[in-house]
């Protein structure tokens, strides 16, 4: 069975009414990102951290998977599909994808401040101040800020280096290390960009662009690449 791995970005949860990371003006959700997303803040005001957090999450839970998530989980019947998201929603696991890499953490898991290895499932929208870790620490969101590493970022490069079809969509691009794992799909592979707004690739090989909002594009790719490879 052939590889296909898609890396998705914001636009795709946007299209589900999740809004993006960032809104022209630099704001998240009204807040300068490295009050929210940054262990700076974090340190600065725990209660406004977490806070922001469940509210995403509240969010998250009203939204549903778009046709663009449930398509890419239909293409499970005919390749071997691994999502790589910069999403931290679960709308591709709740669409019906069995194989998501999150490359910036997991809206619904907590994670001891103490211990990065514990990390928790939660079963609510919310974490508090003085909700703790088995070890006694505060419980911060499981998501990657600015400054932290990626440690999901080589099994990533593992993955589409081992690509047989590579898919890019509803992302701009421009948020790194992720953005450059389009570097790694191997050159002579057949490579798709799908996007409102196409981004510039550097001359990459072998690439289709299909400019349309991920809800209408990935359609049309899957019809592509199912003539092709089934």
């Amino acid at each position: 069975m052939k590889k296909l791995v898609v890396l998705t970005g914001a636009g795709i949860s946007a299209e589900s009414g999740i809004r993006t990371f960032r809104d022209s003006d630099g704001l998240w959700e009204g807040h300068d990102v490295m009050e929210v997303a940054s262990p700076e803040g974090w340190r600065k005001n725990k209660t406004l951290v977490l806070d922001f957090y469940n509210q995403r999450r509240k969010q998250a839970l009203a939204v549903k998977p778009n046709a663009g998530h449930l398509e890419l989980a239909r293409l499970e019947k005919y390749f071997d599909v691994s999502i790589v998201t910069q999403n931290v929603d679960n709308l591709h696991e709740r669409a019906g994808s069995s194989k998501v890499i999150h490359l910036h953490g997991e809206l619904f898991k907590s994670q001891s401040t103490l211990d990065p290895s514990l990390v928790y499932e939660m079963t609510s929208w919310e974490i508090k101040l003085g909700d703790t870790c088995k070890k006694g620490s505060q419980l911060r969101p499981f998501i990657v800020w600015f400054g932290e590493m990626v440690p999901m970022m080589d099994k990533a490069i593992e993955i589409c280096s081992n690509a047989d079809i590579f898919a890019v969509v509803g992302t701009s691009l421009m948020v790194y290390p992720a953005a450059g794992l389009l570097q790694y799909a191997p050159k002579e592979i057949p490579k798709y960009i799908v996007d409102v707004s196409i981004p510039a690739t550097g001359g990459i090989e072998n690439l289709h662009a299909i400019q349309a909002p991920a809800t209408i594009g990935v359609a049309q790719m899957a019809k592509e690449i199912l003539s092709q490879f089934t």
